[in-house]
């Protein structure tokens, strides 16, 4: 009885094992409801890295445009859905692919910087835990990561991401924002190399960028966003 009392007690450890601190309740968004998250801190907070002018313009017009198209695109696909007219799938699936790919991303994207007077130069255990199992070492997946990011091709992103299928880390290039990717993987560092990102301090100097953007990371917000993604499951078999 004891054994089994004890085993029913560390199951639902195991299910209710949640960072309270860090408890972030996901609503269910009906079609068209998608709203611009708020900055976590201040437009010129990431100075000298990315400066307020790019923020301002990235954050309230470019963001606010992958917003506006996805949920224009799920009110098109409402309306098609009621009348019975698909006329225009193919175009309205790709700007719910591209639109929704891009607030997401972007939403990541503004939690995981923080300003550079509180860098981390290194992640946090858990995350170096993983990023060493996979990689084999810290400069390993950093000297991977830049390369990637420096290498997308035209517009996109370099995500730092969790296969739940694979149970291991990997860092993906997307184009645009939803080409390149693996199914069912969660992102939990992305870094945005589409010019609008960099363009006004940094111009074509890509690499720049992308070099001064690591002093700025977020480690906590990536090792909190790990530790989420850990616990989703994709099984490969039945």
């Amino acid at each position: 009885m004891h054994k089994i009392l004890h085993r029913i007690i560390f199951y639902y450890e195991e299910v209710i094992k949640i960072d309270l601190l860090n408890l972030n309740i996901q609503k269910f968004i009906p079609p068209g409801g998608h709203t611009l998250p708020p900055l976590p801190y201040a437009y010129n907070a990431l100075e000298p890295v990315i400066d307020e002018k790019t923020m301002r313009i990235h954050h309230d017009i470019h963001h606010m445009a992958y917003v506006n198209g996805l949920n224009k695109a799920e009110k098109y696909l409402v309306d098609a859905r009621e009348k019975n007219n698909f006329e225009l799938i193919k175009y309205w699936e790709n700007e719910l692919a591209f639109n929704g790919s891009g607030h997401i991303l972007h939403s990541l994207y503004w939690t995981v910087m923080q300003p550079v007077s509180h860098e981390r130069k290194i992640p946090m255990p858990n995350t170096l835990r993983a990023i060493e199992k996979y990689f084999g070492t810290y400069d390993a997946f950093m000297n991977q990561f830049i390369q990637a990011a420096v290498n997308v091709e035209g517009s996109g992103w370099c995500i730092l991401a969790y296969n739940p299928a694979f149970k291991h880390l990997e860092i993906l290039q997307a184009e645009k924002h939803q080409n390149l990717t693996q199914w069912g993987v969660i992102p939990v560092l992305t870094l945005d190399v589409w010019e609008h990102a960099y363009y006004l301090k940094y111009q074509n100097r890509r690499a720049d960028y992308i070099n001064d953007w690591y002093k700025i990371i977020n480690w906590e917000e990536v090792d909190r966003r790990l530790s989420m993604a850990k616990r989703a499951k994709l099984p490969m078999t039945v």
